[in-house]
C-alpha cells in the first residue's frame, strides 16, 4: 500500500449499525487494504447519543463540534483539535453537542467486517 491522503470530500457515510440516532461512519481504510488498523470519519448530528462497549481500542479526534464521553461515571468533553481514546471493553456513551459533530477516528483491529 502506498502512502494516501484522505479528506471528508472522500467519505462515504453510512448510519452506524445497530444506532437509531443520527451517528454515521465512514471507513476510508480497512483490512481491504492490508493493514491492522481502520481509519475513517464520524459524524453526529445535534444531540446524538451512542451508547456501547467497545469491542475495539477506538481513538478518536474531534475536528468540528463537541462530544462528551461518559465511562464508568467518569466524563470528558473534547472539542476542534482534542483526542479521546476509548480502550476495549470500556462501556461508553458518546453524546454530541447541540451543533453535532464530525470526527475521525483509527481502530485496532479492525471494528467492522470489511464488504
Amino acid at each position: 500500500m502506498t502512502v494516501q491522503k484522505f479528506a471528508i470530500a472522500d467519505a462515504t457515510f453510512e448510519q452506524s449499525p445497530g444506532q437509531d440516532d443520527a451517528v454515521y461512519t465512514a471507513n476510508l481504510v480497512d483490512q481491504r487494504h492490508g493493514g491492522p488498523v481502520t481509519v475513517g470519519f464520524g459524524r453526529y448530528g445535534a444531540n446524538a447519543t451512542l451508547t456501547e462497549t467497545m469491542a475495539v481500542h477506538d481513538t478518536m479526534i474531534v475536528l468540528e463540534g463537541r462530544l462528551t464521553v461518559t465511562s464508568d461515571g467518569h466524563s470528558v468533553t473534547a472539542g476542534p483539535g482534542e483526542i479521546v481514546h476509548m480502550p476495549k471493553g470500556d462501556g461508553v456513551t458518546i453524546r454530541a453537542h447541540a451543533q453535532g459533530a464530525v470526527t475521525a477516528y483509527v481502530t485496532y483491529p479492525h471494528w467492522q467486517e470489511a464488504r
